[in-house]
């Protein structure tokens, strides 16, 4: 199964967005990897993108809520902590060579913890965002 990103997951923060759109097609290499006959050194190759990558966009959006104030910042930072944790696991996983096993756990962890994780914990960083930049709208 390989990720996509569509209406449900939309923040309402194009730069977010646009970093969860190249977010999802950086595990739909991983996907794709698995399957191609590169093989391991492939898979490696994406995680460790797929890793640096995340870096940066956990950078990026906990550095947004720093600058909003955001009152959930801790709780979020731990979240993303915990991905962080689940990428290193595959680095390691990969390292043995792909299994069902670790396919299994690319839809697990890494796919269904980040639809998760946007739905909502990204997006309730959106809505205080706009709470707090449209207080006359409530």
């Amino acid at each position: 199964m390989r990720a996509e990103f569509d209406d449900n997951l939309i923040t309402g923060n194009e730069m977010i967005d646009s970093q969860h759109k190249e977010l999802i097609g950086k595990i739909n290499d991983l996907l794709a990897a698995c399957e191609t006959d590169k093989g391991t050194e492939e898979v490696i190759k994406t995680i460790d993108y797929l890793k640096k990558y995340t870096e940066f966009h956990f950078g990026q959006e906990e550095k947004f809520q720093e600058e909003i104030s955001y009152p959930g910042i801790k709780e979020h930072k731990q979240k993303h902590e915990e991905f962080k944790g689940t990428v290193n696991t595959l680095e390691e996983m990969a390292q043995k060579g792909v299994s069902e096993e670790f396919i299994g756990l690319v839809q697990k962890q890494v796919i269904d913890w980040l639809y998760y994780h946007i739905k909502t914990f990204d997006r309730s960083v959106a809505e205080y965002r706009f709470i707090r930049e449209n207080p006359d709208r409530l």
